[in-house]
Formats: structure tokens, C-alpha cells, sequence
């Protein structure tokens, strides 16, 4: 005789606050987490980058090379190299156990505002307010791109990179997809300026939240708009959203002070986070767990599916 199989548990959302991080490094202007989820980049005003251990809220390092605000920054598939970018107009690439600046690599003719590794960090992708991205090859000592894509009619916004495939978002209202394996470029537009553009984990879907204050998502071979969220607030902000690790929510930052997160498939408001009184300005959903960080003014929330137990309970237990 056959059992019934367990009911499937509903998917478990970061609510509860684990920690905040005074990061005492001026606005953060993102947060990040690291390729296996253990730490975080926070990128400053203040010029500097910092790493963080994510379960204790510890600063780990510092890195300063920037000539200005710090506004994007990823890390390495081996956690072995950092790069991030400034409104400095450069790109830099960090190792990550000596503090040194790599390489510093210029050639946008203004900020730049986003930064994404290749899967094997063989290259860095930047996109700047210059309407390019510029693809930089990480092992050689050349100071040229080794590609510029400049399709974009203004401001590049996101970038976001998946195998053979690349993601931007544009202030000209378009998220535009390079098959870099057959050349080819896929455009979608959206009509009001893109503030992030991010793959769905499974790779079939394409997220994009732009300033009409709603957050879209399409069909990545078809183009077709599968669903619309809103009731955040996106007018005048660069702001993040993303999907939550195994693609069941939607996510937002907002100008009102919450993150709003979203049923995928029925599109209805699961969750309205409040972060505090200020714009949420950043968020990162953990590659594999019910995590989420996210930034507001000077400091970093880091919020999980259940509470933390303190060293009470476990003594209590």
C-alpha cells in the first residue's frame, strides 16, 4: 500500500531580522552576496569596498583604490578575486586575501554602474552611464576591452551574465540579451527607464524592474510577458530586484521603505518586508537558502526564513 505523498511544505520567506551590520562606510549603495553565500560586499560612498562574514556580521576586509563612490561589486566563482565599480569612471579587480588592487581598468566616459564576473571570471563585465559595457579580460595585462557593446541609446543600468549569455538593462527602456555563442541580440522593450535586469535561476526567464514602478517578467526565447508585479514604488531610484533561489518569489527593493516580495506565478504580494523609513537601496537573495540582504542608508539588514537561536536557547535546549 502506498503512503500519501507529504504535502509540499509552502516556500519559507526571509522574514524575520537575523542581524544589521553598521557598515560605517558613508550610503551603501549595494549590497552583495559572495558566490557560495557566506559574505558580503558592501559597496560606499565613502569610496571603499568591504567584505563581510555574513553569520557573525564581522568585518573581514577593506578594500580602498576607488576614486569615488563604489555603486556595484561582485566576487569570484572561488572567492579568490573581487571587482566593483565607481562613479570614478573605473573598474577594479581586487584579491580578495590581500586587500591589492589587481588591475584598474578605465575607458568609460562616466560612471560606471554595474559589474558582473563571467561564471569562470576569466572576464569582468562593466556597463556605465556612457551607454556601453565593456567586457575586460582578466588574465592579460592589455588595458583595452576585449569587446564594447554600445547598442544602448543612454544610460546602462544592469548587467547581468549566464553561461553564454548576457543581460543589460537600459535607461532607454530596453533589456537587451547577447547570445555571445551565436552572435546574436535579442531586444525587448519596455518603455520606461530599466533599474535591474537579472536570469531566472533556471535560466528561461528574464526579470526586469524599471521606473513606471513595476517589475516584469518575460518569456526569455519568446519575449512574452508572463507576469506584472507592483504596489512598490520605483520612481526616481536606481533600485534592485531579483528572484528568490529556487525561483518561487519575485523581489523589490522600494522607495517606501519595505522590500515587496511576490508570488511568481499568481503574482500576488506574499510578503511586504519593512526594512525601515528610508529607500530600501539594495538587495541580494542568497544562492541557495531562504536569506536575503538588503541596504538602507548606512547599514545592512540580513533576514532569514526562521529566527536566529541565541546561545540562550541553545542552552536552554
Amino acid at each position: 500500500m502506498a503512503f500519501p505523498q507529504p504535502r509540499p511544505q509552502a516556500p519559507q520567506l526571509p522574514q524575520h531580522l537575523l542581524r544589521t551590520v553598521d557598515c560605517q562606510q558613508g550610503a551603501v549603495r549595494a549590497v552583495r552576496f559572495n558566490a557560495d553565500g557566506n559574505y558580503l560586499l558592501s559597496c560606499g560612498s565613502d569610496k571603499s569596498l568591504k567584505l563581510w562574514s555574513v553569520s557573525r556580521g564581522t568585518l573581514l576586509k577593506t578594500y580602498s583604490g576607488h576614486g569615488y563612490e563604489v555603486l556595484d561589486a561582485d566576487g569570484s566563482y572561488d572567492n579568490s578575486q573581487l571587482c566593483s565599480c565607481s562613479s570614478d569612471k573605473t573598474v577594479i579587480l581586487w584579491d580578495v586575501a590581500t586587500g591589492q588592487v589587481t588591475r584598474k581598468l578605465r575607458g568609460h566616459a562616466g560612471k560606471v554602474n554595474c559589474v558582473q564576473f563571467n561564471e569562470e571570471a576569466t572576464v569582468i563585465l562593466s556597463g556605465s552611464i556612457d551607454g556601453t559595457v565593456r567586457c575586460w579580460d582578466t588574465r592579460s595585462r592589455r588595458f583595452e576591452p576585449i569587446q564594447i557593446l554600445d547598442e544602448a541609446r543612454d544610460g546602462i543600468s544592469s548587467v547581468k551574465v549566464a553561461q553564454h549569455e548576457l543581460l543589460t538593462g537600459s535607461v532607454d527602456g530596453r533589456v537587451r540579451r547577447y547570445d555571445l555563442r551565436m552572435g546574436q541580440l535579442h531586444v525587448d522593450f519596455i518603455s520606461s527607464p530599466i533599474t535591474c535586469v537579472c536570469f531566472s535561476q533556471d535560466g528561461q526567464c528574464t526579470l526586469s524592474s524599471s521606473l513606471d514602478s513595476t517589475v516584469r517578467l518575460l518569456d526569455k526565447s519568446t519575449g512574452e510577458m508572463l507576469g506584472e508585479y507592483t504596489g512598490h514604488k520605483m520612481k526616481g531610484y536606481k533600485l534592485d530586484c531579483c528572484l528568490s533561489s529556487k525561483d518561487t518569489h519575485v523581489l523589490s527593493c522600494s522607495e517606501d521603505g519595505h522590500v515587496y516580495c511576490w508570488d511568481l506565478v499568481e503574482g500576488s504580494l506574499s510578503l511586504k518586508l519593512p526594512v525601515g523609513k528610508a529607500v530600501v537601496q539594495s538587495l541580494s537573495f542568497h544562492p541557495t537558502e531562504t536569506c536575503l540582504l538588503t541596504a538602507m542608508e548606512g547599514r545592512v539588514q540580513v533576514w532569514g526564513a526562521e529566527p536566529e537561536e541565541t546561545e540562550e536557547d541553545t542552552m536552554a535546549s
